[in-house]
């Protein structure tokens, strides 16, 4: 055998070759290390590192591990700090929130003499407004918990129409131009309404179905005016750490308006739509199965059973204990129920409806058994499961019923649920725990713009159960409060699981969308009195930095 000579400096050429090959990295559009990775995978694991390609995770590990491979076009240090997944609400009103930081903001009014000095500010700042709108006035912060009536807004706009929607959006408060406008006279009735008078006038308080006669007159927004509005409402939402929202009801024309933005660049929020339960949404999704885009998903149907427990719409199996005799009111015929849930059974389409009452949970339950007959993965869910019937729990269970529940809701109403409910039903009331028992899991929202936006109420409320105040000491019945984890859960992977949207968002995992935040404090750690001082440093939606 012949051995040749090789000098050393192509040997050191040949060997730096060799051991670039060997060491060359791969390539990633956004590399994030030295962080606090809560994954939110199966047994909720921690990470230092993740790397992202097109959008998805490609890899999740060790800072050296990452940095090694990955040859990051971005780098991101997240110095130690928390990093979770993008927070998802499960319940929430985009659309309705996107208007509503254009109207009047009557939240925290202790007076309706507020209310009325808030809506002459906004009048006065906003002149040639064809109507004035508002919303988040709720009469249980007012003297005496009573429904105010319209005469000071009929003197001071005769002529001009105003329409103002209480805080959980089951009641509203008219002037006579708008009443008028829309034809409203004392005396009418309707299914699932009440027009209220007192001795033969018009008090401009509208219950329930009854708004509809006044809220259909107001105009349609102009192109530029609706687009303002969703992108005011999606930064709000992404300084916020949300990177998906549940939006429970709209119709046609919204769904078409957000997906023709979406694909023109102008929205970058995700969205899970339930369709509003009319025909014409109905006639026109159902046959075509579930819409579906990189950030829409039209899959639900959103029903609504009753009202509200603050308007005294819920439905309930007793009287309400502070107005004898009144039970409060299904807003359809139970038969239109039935009648939604067989249609729907044979779709791939969710049925979501909005129960507050215990009789109204349970006739919903009752159908849906009916239906679903026993175990399943339809993810049929009831939105709110407020107040529970200590016998009707075990519905939930047996046909694996999601309860998307909204933990502010209890924290918000827990001044005045009992004076309507009494204590004994009040125990099967926002009762996360006894429900998340059920299924083993359950998703979280807020309901905004009803509640605040922000995630980190949801997570006070529902691991302490205080409100933003710090009250009550020790929390409004704590045995029902979540754990940290739970919450975390509740607020990505199960709201995901809850939208069908599990195998792409809602943890930090390879393969998922690089939807994520990073947050200045850490949620798993920081102390109750803290909670609602931790920060967004910076939010990604699909690798790239939103906020």
């Amino acid at each position: 055998m012949t051995f040749r000579y090789i000098p050393s400096i192509i040997l050191s050429i040949l060997s730096f070759i060799f051991l670039s090959g060997c060491h060359s990295r791969q390539p990633a559009d956004l590399i994030v290390h030295h962080g606090l990775v809560y994954t939110v995978d199966s047994v909720f694991s921690t990470a230092e590192a993740f790397a992202v390609r097109d959008g998805k995770i490609v890899a999740v590990g060790r800072d050296k591990d990452i940095l090694d491979v990955y040859q990051g076009r971005e780098i991101v240090d997240a110095e130690g700090r928390p990093v979770y997944p993008g927070f998802i609400d499960a319940h929430a009103h985009f659309v309705g929130y996107g208007q509503s930081l254009f109207a009047v903001d009557l939240f925290g009014c202790a007076s309706f003499e507020e209310v009325v000095k808030r809506v002459q500010e906004f009048a006065a700042g906003h002149p040639g407004l064809g109507w004035i709108m508002g919303s988040g006035w709720d009469q249980n912060k007012f003297p005496g918990k009573v429904f105010p009536d319209n005469t000071k807004l009929n003197e001071l706009f005769p002529h001009m129409p105003v329409v103002l929607e209480r805080v959980d959006g089951h009641a509203s408060i008219a002037n006579a131009r708008a009443l008028e406008l829309a034809g409203v006279k004392p005396g009418q009735v309707l299914t699932g309404g009440i027009i209220e008078t007192k001795k033969g006038r018009l008090t401009g308080i509208l219950i329930d179905n009854a708004q509809r006669l006044v809220w259909r007159q107001v105009p349609a927004l102009s192109p530029a005016d609706y687009t303002a509005r969703l992108e005011a409402a999606e930064q709000h939402c992404f300084a916020q750490g949300l990177t998906t929202v549940t939006d429970c009801g709209l119709d046609r024309r919204d769904i078409e308006g957000i997906d023709s933005l979406q694909k023109a660049g102008k929205l970058r929020m995700r969205l899970y739509v339930m369709l509003s339960d009319r025909p014409e949404n109905l006639d026109h999704y159902l046959p075509q199965g579930p819409y579906k885009t990189d950030r829409l998903y039209v899959k639900g149907v959103k029903a609504y059973a009753d009202g509200a427990l603050g308007s005294r719409g819920a439905c309930l199996l007793q009287p309400y204990d502070d107005k004898p005799g009144w039970y409060g009111f299904l807003l359809s015929d139970p038969a239109h129920y039935d009648s939604l849930a067989r249609r729907l059974a044979g779709t791939d389409f969710q049925l979501c409806t909005h129960a507050i009452g215990d009789s109204a949970n349970r006739m919903i339950l009752t159908v849906y058994n009916k239906y679903l007959g026993g175990r399943n993965d339809k993810r049929w869910r009831i939105e709110h499961a407020q107040i529970i019937n200590e016998n009707d729990f075990s519905l939930f269970g047996k046909a694996s019923v999601i309860p998307s529940v909204q933990p502010t809701h209890a924290t918000s109403d827990m001044y005045w649920a009992g004076e309507r409910v009494g204590g004994k039903r009040l125990k099967g009331g926002y009762a996360l725990k006894q429900l998340l028992r059920q299924n083993g899991w359950i998703p979280l929202g807020t309901d905004f713009p009803v509640e605040d936006i922000s995630p980190f109420k949801t997570f006070l409320a529902a691991v302490f159960r205080v409100d933003a105040k710090g009250w009550p000491a020790g929390g409004f019945q704590p045995e029902n409060a979540l754990s940290r984890e739970e919450a975390i859960r509740g607020m990505t992977i199960w709201a995901a699981r809850a939208d069908c949207l599990e195998k792409e968002v809602g943890s930090l995992e390879t393969g998922k969308k690089a939807d994520f935040i990073i947050l200045d404090k850490d949620l798993m750690k920081v102390l109750q009195g803290e909670v609602l001082q931790t920060k967004v440093v910076a939010t990604y939606s699909g690798g790239v930095k939103v906020h």
